[in-house]
């Protein structure tokens, strides 16, 4: 029997779901969120581990002995030193596409909240400021009708193909951009209606809405940044439901304070939870969720489900999701 232990497992089920189908392959101990200090302890002699945000570095891994198994609880990996992890014989499995379906919804909610401004405007009637109006409707701030707008799309995966389908049905024109030299070509979806790729200049020269949906590489930290900002249209939006780091916060606050984007709209930030001196908190025109496009129940539930998956088929000696 192996020895089960679930590091940081409150986010995926805060107490609306069960984790009792693990207990299957040997003692199961689950942890809501375990601090970086605390994780040799806590996994001690287990060989398998299921972790989100606990990080694994090779000195970690080689503290590990009895380790032969780390399943992510989410689709990214960066987490995991995926290649001293392949040289000691543990294997790493992720859960690819769960929530691509909540994560396209999400970007969608927070694309309409700066067009329409929704949850603002609703707190300023709970405010009492519609009563405070002679006229029977009031708008605080440009709203915006998305009929004729560019959206681009910066990564075309299949959560970006499910927003292009959706923003088309708004009556948005929808651009994107792919890896380098496959500018031109149709997009992967099959869509004879989608998207043809642009370069990345033509991306941030043409959108009116930005949208990122690339994983976070070297190459893609701080993408957007003051250089990148200035080569957008005065008055873009920008929004990122992907890895907060993409973007350098101080850049895009600076460019709200200067109306050089007229609003931004994540979910995720370089740090989280959020800190008090993340400049985006006191920048005017910015809307941040904390990090809930996969947070749905069901997409949660399929979270687990796969991470079971995973996990069965690697005891049965074929494992599947294998990253690296």
């Amino acid at each position: 029997m192996s020895k089960v232990v679930v590091l940081d497992g409150y986010t995926m089920n805060p107490g609306d779901l069960l984790w009792s189908a693990f207990e299957e392959f040997g003692p199961l101990t689950v942890y809501d969120h375990t601090p970086e200090p605390l994780a040799g302890e806590r996994i001690g002699d287990a060989d398998i581990v299921l972790t989100s945000k606990v990080s694994f570095d090779r000195e970690r891994l080689l503290s590990l002995p009895g380790l032969k198994y780390l399943g992510v609880l989410a689709t990214g990996y960066n987490v995991i030193d995926v290649k001293s992890a392949a040289e000691l014989g543990i294997t790493v499995t992720n859960i690819p596409e769960y929530a691509t379906m909540a994560t396209a919804q999400a970007t969608i909610a927070l694309l309409l909240e700066l067009s329409n401004r929704v949850g603002h405007h609703n707190r300023l009637v709970h405010d009492g400021q519609w009563m405070r109006t002679p006229h029977f409707c009031f708008w605080d701030g440009p709203l915006t009708e998305l009929l004729g707008k560019t959206l681009g799309l910066y990564g075309y995966g299949r959560i970006a193909g499910r927003v292009a389908r959706i923003a088309r049905e708004l009556g948005m024109t929808v651009i994107a951009s792919g890896r380098p030299g496959t500018e031109g070509q149709p997009l992967p979806e099959g869509d004879p209606a989608g998207p043809v790729l642009v370069s990345a200049e033509a991306l941030f020269a043409k959108s009116d809405f930005l949208s990122l949906h690339c994983p976070l590489t070297e190459q893609t930290r701080n993408l957007i940044n003051a250089g990148s900002i200035a080569r957008m249209k005065d008055g873009a939006y920008l929004i990122n439901a992907a890895r907060g780091p993409l973007l350098d916060e101080t850049a895009v606050a600076e460019a709200l304070r200067s109306g050089k984007l007229a609003g931004v709209a994540v979910d995720v930030l370089s740090v989280e939870p959020a800190k008090p001196e993340n400049p985006l908190l006191y920048a005017p025109n910015c809307v941040i969720t904390p990090h809930i496009a996969w947070a749905p129940k069901e997409t949660r539930a399929r979270l687990i489900d796969t991470a079971y998956a995973n996990l069965r088929a690697f005891i049965r000696g074929k494992p599947e999701n294998v990253v690296f």
